[in-house]
């Protein structure tokens, strides 16, 4: 995604971390045919089966280095969430970097196909329930999400990019209504809301608010203008109600820049759980 994208791994250096869970407990990464995966599950789970949110790392992480961000992981599994991290296919950003092949254009495997193969084996073998399951990613791994959602809405429940959206050329539309929800940061100057140029103007990244134009024509909303507005806590959040049944849009702007931002695992399962309850 970017080239400054190391970012994500050294925010997540700074945090305290977790003892190593790898395979949930196993030392080692989880293994599929196309790649691997690491597992941390909630001491207590909130059902049975397990819901989980699947979190796809930025550029130059892993899933390794995703499941050390203590606070991010601690506040998922306190909610009773398993948490799955898989790893994106390209290598990127040092010998232990990776990269998700989020556009048809870049090399690499078939994500999509990789995280449905994640997705089946985690409910194999920890009993996680994929109907049940948000799928997040943060920066590229944002992409990632907005690009799966996009072309398979129907391959997770529910969606939620964070400080990533769509690249230009945007999409001319998407396959069909989603329940999705978008956080980003004012002030993100890694990507920002407008997007910007990379490699020299070989690439340009999205505009988060006309990526917002294509959810909303997806999800078949009837007006431009968001229904619900909440303007509480660290998030100003404006959401899309009365659109296609099934579907749900967010968006969520908070003051800070390039990061996963406090408070955001609450609201973003408070919205999971709203949009996709339990029957």
């Amino acid at each position: 995604m970017i080239r400054s994208a190391p970012l994500a791994a050294a925010l997540l250096s700074l945090l305290p971390t977790l003892a190593a869970a790898d395979c949930a407990g196993t030392p080692g990464p989880c293994l599929v045919e196309t790649g691997e995966y690491h597992v941390v599950l909630p001491d207590s789970p909130a059902a049975d089966p397990m819901p989980a949110v699947m979190y796809l790392h930025g550029a130059g992480a892993s899933g390794a280095t995703a499941i050390t961000n203590s606070g991010l992981i601690g506040a998922l599994t306190a909610r009773g969430y398993a948490v799955i991290a898989p790893t994106g296919s390209r290598a990127f950003g040092g010998p232990d970097g990776h990269l998700w092949a989020f556009r048809d254009s870049f090399p690499g495997r078939d994500e999509a196909a990789f995280l449905g193969a994640v997705m089946d084996d985690a409910s194999d073998r920890f009993g996680i329930d994929p109907d049940h399951t948000l799928l997040a990613g943060f920066s590229a791994g944002g992409f990632m999400v907005s690009y799966l959602a996009c072309a398979t809405p129907d391959a997770f429940p529910a969606y939620a990019p964070l400080s990533g959206g769509f690249w230009r050329p945007h999409p001319d539309s998407c396959a069909g209504p989603v329940r999705l929800h978008q956080t980003h940061g004012w002030s993100d100057t890694t990507v920002p809301l407008e997007g910007r140029y990379l490699g020299g103007g070989k690439w340009q990244q999205g505009d988060i608010f006309a990526g917002m134009e294509i959810w909303r024509h997806a999800n078949d909303c009837p007006t431009e203008t968001a229904d619900t507005f909440d303007t509480t806590g660290p998030f100003w959040r404006r959401s899309w109600t009365a659109c296609a049944d099934g579907s749900a849009l967010e968006l969520a702007l908070f003051p800070g820049g390039h990061m996963i931002p406090p408070g955001w695992a609450d609201m973003a399962l408070d919205w999971f759980e709203k949009v996709v309850p339990r029957n």
